[in-house]
């Protein structure tokens, strides 16, 4: 099995052409070097390192990327919004109740490799989605 890890490299032999020619040797190092280094950056589930989404899918919400609320319970979250995620799941019906975001209903978000809570979906009537992450339990490259 060969790895997609960036950190990683692993050689093969590409077999000779012609019986008694030496083969090349190549390594899958090449194809993530063609790859722009912004293709590649990701953020991070900060318990498993988990990639969630990329600094690339950032999003404005009424007026800001990050938003500081607080849950009925008073428990106060900084979140940043993003267009889409790649590591996350969601769970439960999608709810009202107590929204961030006028007219948009919510689902929390986990992180599909450890389970963490990171976050809500938000769908305004199943035609727009973003997300609301919690920016402490993320890592952002540097």
């Amino acid at each position: 099995m060969i790895s997609t890890t960036p950190d990683c490299a692993y050689f093969f032999r590409i077999p000779a052409d012609k019986p008694g020619e030496e083969g090349d040797t190549t390594t899958v190092e090449k194809q993530a070097e063609e790859q722009s280094p912004e293709e590649e950056e990701y953020i991070l589930c900060r318990q498993c390192h988990q990639a969630i989404t990329k600094p690339a899918d950032r999003i404005v919400m009424q007026g800001s990327h990050r938003h500081t609320f607080a849950n009925p319970h008073g428990i106060v979250f900084e979140i940043g919004c993003f267009r889409s995620v790649k590591g996350c799941g969601y769970a439960g019906i999608a709810s009202d109740d107590f929204s961030w975001f006028a007219g948009y209903s919510w689902r929390v978000c986990f992180c599909l490799m450890c389970l963490t809570h990171l976050g809500w979906m938000f769908s305004l009537k199943g035609l727009d989605t973003f997300y609301g992450l919690i920016s402490d339990r993320l890592i952002e490259p540097s």
